[in-house]
């Protein structure tokens, strides 16, 4: 249930998530295209869905506070 949940949010905001924390210059857009690129790996591969935040984070290419920012700067907009 969690994992359908996370995908669902996944698929709404990942794309817009990566795009924004290049614009915030957090990553570089070759770092989101790698962990989007990963995040549908996972997918294809039926392992368990992983948010991009999740997968910038276990890589050390962003901070938790970095992507609090971004959430709520996407949680803002999402209003």
């Amino acid at each position: 249930m969690a994992n359908e949940i996370d995908k669902e949010l996944s698929e709404r905001y990942c794309p817009r998530f990566a795009t924004l924390a290049v614009e915030k210059g957090f990553i570089t857009a070759e770092q989101a295209k790698k962990a989007l690129e990963e995040q549908m790996d996972d997918d294809l591969s039926n392992k368990p869905h992983r948010l991009i935040g999740r997968i910038l984070l276990e890589k050390s290419w962003m901070t938790p506070r970095q992507i609090d920012m971004v959430l709520n700067e996407l949680f803002k907009k999402a209003k």
